[in-house]
């Protein structure tokens, strides 16, 4: 009889120690004092972008503006040849809610015209960045690779006067954004000989001020506009006009290129300039930005 009680006493004993511990090591918990200044808190996962897909590029161009901006191709005599040269050419994608573009070549008598639409609907896989924040950041390097010039305070001065004659005035026929005010039209012309081949600016004339490289503040979210002027051995003069806008997490790529046939012939910056805007204004208000 006295060896039972041993034994239940020793399991008492062992019972009550066991239950210390374990009420013991619930209130040093690693869990709790971890992180103490976090209990409670959630995170927020950033905003998803606006856009989920992305247009069909090769019909986000009407026909109206394709005559405009490559003008052989109503020179085209064969009717099946003709609606290609419109119908343009996919750009290679292996992501069509991602990355999708269209490219056009048009050979005219006067010219050879190209013109390349890109969009990219931009994600940001880290959940505390949102689409539009990557969208933009990525917006801003390829204006920075860019290297546009600092606008001057003469550019300023011919903008306002140019914004300022263009309300006072009629527009001329034909006339398609912005940038085709009365200012720009006075000024020397694009090709005069005065012009360098980055399609700056000389000290004797050249490129107005207002046709410049610049920033645009009328389209989209951000937006910047490009203009080069390039020669290469005895070859024509090349103008490419480059228009860049992100609307949320979409970018959009204009590139739109004319090479004369005749030697000595400089493309018009202001023409082409007002083609891509046009273009961009389009394609703005088509994505609903």
């Amino acid at each position: 009889m006295q060896r039972k009680a041993y034994v239940s006493g020793t399991a008492a004993l062992l019972a009550a120690l066991l239950a210390g511990c374990t009420s013991g090591s619930g209130g040093d918990s690693p869990t709790d004092n971890a992180n103490p200044g976090n209990r409670g808190r959630t995170t927020v996962a950033a905003q998803p972008g606006k856009y989920r897909t992305l247009p069909e590029p090769c019909g986000a161009v009407g026909h109206d503006t394709l005559d405009s901006m490559l003008p052989g191709i109503k020179q085209i005599a064969d009717p099946g040849q003709r609606d290609k040269a419109y119908q343009g050419e996919a750009a290679l994608t292996y992501d069509t809610d991602r990355k999708v573009g269209c490219r056009w070549k048009v050979d005219s008598d006067d010219a050879t015209d190209r013109l390349s639409i890109d969009f990219e609907r931009v994600v940001s896989y880290d959940n505390t960045v949102s689409d539009d924040d990557q969208a933009k950041k990525l917006f801003e390097e390829q204006q920075t690779a860019a290297n546009l010039p600092e606008p001057s305070s003469s550019a300023s001065t011919s903008a306002s006067a140019s914004t300022s004659a263009s309300q006072t005035s009629s527009p001329s026929p034909g006339a398609a954004s912005p940038s085709g005010s009365a200012s720009g039209a006075a000024s020397a012309p694009s090709g005069s000989p005065s012009q360098s081949a980055s399609g700056s600016a000389s000290p004797s004339g050249g490129t107005p001020a207002d046709l410049q490289p610049r920033v645009l503040t009328d389209l989209g979210d951000d937006a910047y506009l490009d203009d080069q002027l390039a020669t290469s051995g005895s070859t024509a003069a090349q103008r490419t006009v480059t228009v860049v806008f992100r609307t949320s997490n979409v970018l959009v790529t204009i590139e739109y290129a004319e090479q004369p046939m005749a030697m000595g012939t400089v493309p018009d910056s202001k023409e082409m300039q007002d083609r891509a805007r046009n273009l961009a204004s389009q394609l703005a208000d088509a994505l609903g930005g």
